[in-house]
C-alpha cells in the first residue's frame, strides 16, 4: 500500500491498481504541496472517501468526481447534498455500515465532531454525522481514518472489530483532539504499528507541528509516521 499525504486531513491510498482519496481537501489548503495542481493531485482516483461535510475536508470533490467519474462514498446527507450539485456516482452509507466496493471495504465509525456547510448566503446545512473511516484492502494492512474527532472509550470497539494496524489520527487541537488525547487514543485503545498525525500546520490556529504528539508518545514514539505534504510512504 502506498500513502500519500497531501496536509491537513487529505490522503490518497493506492493498492491493487487501485486510487482512493480520502477528504481530499486541495484548493484553499494552506498546507498543500505549492506548485501541484490540484487534478495531478487527484490522478485517476476512481474512489473519493469523506469522513464529513465540512469544507476542509470535502475540498474538490465535487470537481474530481466530475472529471474522473470517481465512486463518492459518504454518508447518507452529504451523499445526496453532492449528488445535488452534480456528482454522479454517489455511494451513500453511514455509522456502522459496511459497503463493499470490490477493490476494498470501508466501515463508517464513529467520531465526535460536527459536520455542516455554510453556504454564500451564510446558513449552515446539517450534512449527518461526523464518521472515521476504517478501509480494508485484501493483502493489505487495515487502515483507519480517525477524521476530526475527539478521543472516546468506543475506539476500543473499533480495535475489536477491525485490528487497524495503520492509524491516521488528528493531533492538532482547537478542532479535534490535541496531542496528548491522542497519544492517550493510540496508545490505550489501539494496537497500531504506524501512527500518522494529521490535522496540524495547515491553519494558524491549530498546532503548528506534530512534535508535541510525538513527545507524548513518549517509549511508542517509534511507531509515529510525520509526513510532510507531498510525501508517500509505502506501508
Amino acid at each position: 500500500m502506498k500513502l500519500t499525504f497531501f496536509g491537513h486531513s487529505a490522503f490518497a491510498i493506492e493498492a491493487g491498481g487501485t486510487r482512493i482519496l480520502i477528504d481530499p481537501f486541495f484548493t484553499g489548503n494552506p498546507a498543500f504541496p505549492q506548485g501541484l495542481d490540484p487534478m495531478d493531485a487527484a490522478g485517476n482516483a476512481q474512489h473519493i472517501v469523506l469522513t464529513h461535510g465540512h469544507g476542509d475536508h470535502v475540498g474538490d470533490t465535487v470537481a474530481i468526481a466530475q472529471k474522473t467519474g470517481a465512486i463518492v462514498t459518504a454518508n447518507y446527507d452529504l451523499a445526496m447534498w453532492l449528488h445535488a450539485r452534480g456528482v454522479d456516482n454517489i455511494n451513500p452509507t453511514n455509522t456502522g455500515g459496511t459497503v463493499d466496493l470490490g477493490a476494498f471495504k470501508v466501515t463508517y465509525v464513529q467520531a465526535h465532531h460536527s459536520s455542516a456547510h455554510l453556504s454564500e448566503d451564510g446558513v449552515s446545512h446539517g450534512l449527518g454525522h461526523s464518521n472515521g473511516v476504517v478501509i480494508e484492502i485484501a493483502g493489505e494492512k487495515t487502515l483507519y481514518h480517525a477524521g476530526d474527532t475527539d478521543i472516546f472509550s468506543d475506539m476500543a470497539l473499533i480495535e475489536e472489530f477491525h485490528a487497524p494496524k495503520i492509524g491516521i489520527l488528528p493531533v492538532g487541537d482547537r478542532f479535534t483532539m490535541g496531542a496528548k488525547k491522542a497519544a492517550v487514543a493510540a496508545r490505550r485503545y489501539f494496537n497500531f504499528e504506524t501512527v500518522i498525525p494529521c490535522h496540524f500546520g495547515s491553519f494558524p490556529i491549530v498546532d503548528p507541528s506534530a512534535d508535541a504528539f510525538v513527545e507524548a508518545m513518549g517509549d511508542a514514539a517509534g511507531m509515529v509516521r510525520v509526513m510532510q505534504p507531498g510525501e508517500t510512504v509505502t506501508l
